[in-house]
């Protein structure tokens, strides 16, 4: 081999490795994915069948990547029109004040829903090991402002769905038995909880339905069937899309908008656009 051989052979290998770690670094972190399914509810009314309930997720505004990435991404969604809207936490990466004067700036372009609009806390919104109190009444207070309704262990009724809201597993609020002594089967009623794993904890009291989360972000890095290796949770079947619990509930997880990395491979963000119908 000659020595111009050697370098052609040596560039070409260089592009063909330099490839995925660009596509995963600039590519794919902003490829959003607006996934569309169906969600049979039980009881539903008959006026909300068919509307549009938008899921998002795991904004993580902050240091980590442009932030206006995200108004984008909400520009985007505005053409669903979705009669709900819900956020299902982690608004901000760190907590910090630097974090929520961002946050307002993103969340003055939010999606917002025309029949009605909710989120919840995630762990990443009680910033530094979860304990900050004055960071989540913070997001709590510019997320209101924006127009959701957020819900900390509550539930709202909203045209005859009841959206109940779990605070974060992770938290010092986390007390989801406040609000489902006081679950009503006979209602519609759908629950926001950001981490899956609370799916495993006794404190469902006979619920039947769907559950929405986040938090895992799918990964961000995997090789669907061989691969994850970064899950923050406990039960590891826990890693994105539909999974049914075998017991009449259903839980489907987001694989979050934003990313506390930027990074991602074969799991692209996502923007969840389900359709209410009947079960």
């Amino acid at each position: 081999m000659t020595r111009k051989d050697f370098l052609k052979k040596l560039l070409k290998v260089s592009v063909i490795g330099a490839f995925p770690v660009l596509y995963s670094w600039q590519i794919e972190p902003f490829w959003v994915e607006f996934v569309q399914r169906k969600l049979p509810i039980k009881n539903l009314p008959e006026e909300l069948n068919g509307k549009v309930l938008m899921q998002i997720s795991d904004l993580h505004v902050g240091d980590r990547f442009d932030y206006h990435f995200l108004i984008e991404s909400f520009q985007k969604a505005k053409q669903f029109t979705p009669d709900f809207v819900v956020y299902t936490g982690d608004y901000v990466n760190h907590g910090s004040s630097e974090d929520h004067e961002k946050l307002k700036k993103v969340m003055s372009n939010a999606v917002m829903g025309k029949l009605g609009t909710f989120g919840i806390l995630g762990n990443h919104d009680y910033g530094k090991k979860w304990r900050d109190l004055g960071s989540s009444k913070t997001i709590c207070q510019i997320l209101e402002n924006s127009g959701v309704s957020m819900l900390n262990n509550q539930q709202q009724e909203s045209h005859g769905l009841t959206i109940i809201g779990f605070d974060d597993l992770w938290s010092p609020n986390f007390d989801p038995m406040s609000v489902m002594k006081d679950y009503d089967a006979s209602k519609a009623n759908l629950v926001l909880c950001h981490n899956p794993d609370v799916c495993d904890k006794d404190i469902w009291n006979g619920y039947q339905g769907w559950i929405l989360s986040g938090h895992t972000h799918g990964g961000q890095c995997r090789i669907p069937g061989v691969i994850t290796p970064i899950l923050p949770v406990e039960n590891r079947k826990y890693v994105s899309s539909e999974i049914d619990l075998e017991d009449g509930r259903m839980l489907y997880i987001n694989r979050a908008l934003g990313h506390s990395f930027q990074v991602r491979f074969m799991v692209r963000p996502e923007i969840t656009v389900f359709t209410l119908t009947k079960a």
